[in-house]
């Protein structure tokens, strides 16, 4: 790795420098072959025992200088002054031979300064959980972190029981939370709130003009990539302001969940207790995070605090409407649609609210319009039939062949996601050291829009929402 670590190279208050924690017996779950090649990495190499000891916390790597980044947050709209990785180090950050800047991140790997009486560990489920979600969330398009490596310790984690342990190495273009802002911002830092404004800028979005440019690009970041969530059922489960991403990308999989049966109230999360970030929420959520990076930026937005305050709002204020448009934008794609009408929200909502009523899974409904299997996810396939009328009306305004609009379905319709059954299968088995259906299961999420409708992962009946809660980890 060619480490350059300019976070770094911040001032000492931003960050606690530590080192990962030894673990008993380093094993390797797996290394990401696609993901090493982009960063200009050798997968073998990196399968070696020297590699997996990296990856373990065993050995600190030549250049790297780790340590665990300040950040404090809303959780579940209720204020922390501090926070920060807790059981996260950062090692630095790799340079690839295309000159974009890596983090290393070993998520797992003991305490740090920020761990809260915690035990900075994770144990396998967890790991399995981001490292499956992250990965298919890359192959679906979806702007995230991802997933390098995961090891196995030869350690136990306690949570409920007693867990083997794990870790997983996490890279990501920053990571630059909503809360970092916030931690500076509550101390009146105004030198490290520039600092950490020019590194975001530079990271993510070269060419925009200081604070007020970075809020533009970062509100405009967060709105299409929720909407990217609402368009594949994607329920993040904890959107606290330190897991909201300034780069647009989605980080920290915890209780997160694909849907199966549509609702727009679904919640998965086992902590959230009053649904605040369930579904219909997120979209919402986004933009209240949104507007607490606003009030971190003020002071070097302007110097007047009146008009800073008015440069913001309007910034803020103007969420809205690009999340409509990148919702539309999103669901047009899924219904074969290439050109505006007004009545477009009318037809997918009329859609969204059939599927809910009568119970109709997320994925498998959109796919279906496409191969012509919709139907078959409604209990009372009438239910569909009459606004299956409407929308062809509305594929033939356009002029369309049904072949170039199924094209355009089956590309933005994927046949395949990592449901939440199969994921909870695949870490039972890892539990008992089986990283078979791990392994399986990855593979075949590497491609979610090919597999064709005799696929395993299509024809096996889907359970009747079987996971009803899923858990951070901590």
């Amino acid at each position: 790795m060619r480490f350059d670590n300019s976070y770094a190279r911040l001032p000492a208050h931003m960050f606690a420098r530590v080192l990962p924690t030894p673990v008993a017996a380093p094993g390797l779950i797996a290394v990401n072959p696609h993901l090493a090649a982009e960063m200009g990495l050798d997968p073998q190499v990196l399968s070696t025992p020297d590699w997996i000891a990296v990856f373990a916390g065993n050995r600190v790597p030549d250049g790297a200088d780790p340590l665990a980044q300040a950040y404090a947050g809303h959780q579940f709209g209720n204020w922390v002054p501090q926070l920060g990785d807790g059981r996260a180090i950062l090692l630095g950050e790799h340079l690839g031979p295309d000159g974009r800047r890596w983090d290393i991140q070993l998520k797992g790997s003991g305490r740090t300064a920020f761990s809260r009486m915690g035990d900075g560990r994770a144990w396998v489920g967890p790991v399995i959980r981001e490292y499956l979600v992250s990965e298919a969330m890359h192959a679906l398009g979806v702007p995230t972190t991802r997933a390098l490596a995961a090891v196995t310790t030869g350690d136990l984690v306690y949570r409920e029981g007693a867990m083997p342990g794990a870790v997983l190495t996490r890279v990501a273009t920053s990571h630059l939370r909503v809360g970092t802002f916030q931690f500076f911002a509550a101390r009146q830092d105004l030198d490290a709130l520039r600092r950490l404004t020019d590194m975001a800028i530079a990271r993510h979005y070269p060419g925009a003009d200081g604070a007020l440019g970075l809020l533009q690009a970062a509100t405009r970041a967060q709105a299409e990539l929720v909407a990217q969530w609402m368009s594949l059922g994607f329920i993040h489960g904890v959107m606290n302001t330190d897991n909201a991403h300034v780069g647009g990308l989605t980080i920290d999989y915890g209780p997160c969940a694909f849907m199966d049966a549509y609702h727009p109230d679904r919640v998965f999360s086992s902590i959230d207790q009053m649904g605040r970030y369930a579904y219909a929420n997120q979209p919402q959520i986004a933009v209240w995070n949104v507007a607490q990076l606003a009030s971190c930026l003020l002071p070097l937005i302007h110097p007047d605090e009146a008009a800073a305050v008015e440069a913001a709002t309007e910034v803020v204020h103007g969420y809205a409407d690009l999340y409509q448009a990148a919702w539309l934008d999103r669901f047009r794609a899924k219904l074969g649609l290439a050109s505006m009408q007004e009545s477009d929200r009318q037809l997918v909502e009329t859609l969204l609210g059939a599927m809910a009523g009568q119970g109709a899974d997320f994925t498998r409904t959109f796919r279906g319009l496409a191969e012509g299997t919709a139907g078959a996810e409604f209990a009372d396939p009438a239910a569909l039939q009459a606004w299956i009328a409407g929308w062809h009306a509305r594929l033939a305004a356009e002029g369309r062949s049904p072949a170039q609009a199924q094209a355009a379905m089956l590309r933005s319709n994927p046949a395949i996601i990592p449901r939440n059954h199969r994921i909870e299968a695949a870490i039972t088995a890892a539990v008992a050291g089986d990283f078979a259906p791990f392994h399986a299961l990855n593979a075949a999420l590497a491609a979610p829009f090919d597999a064709p409708p005799d696929h395993p992962l299509r024809t096996a009946p889907i359970p009747a929402e079987i996971v009803r809660r899923t858990f951070c980890g901590t």
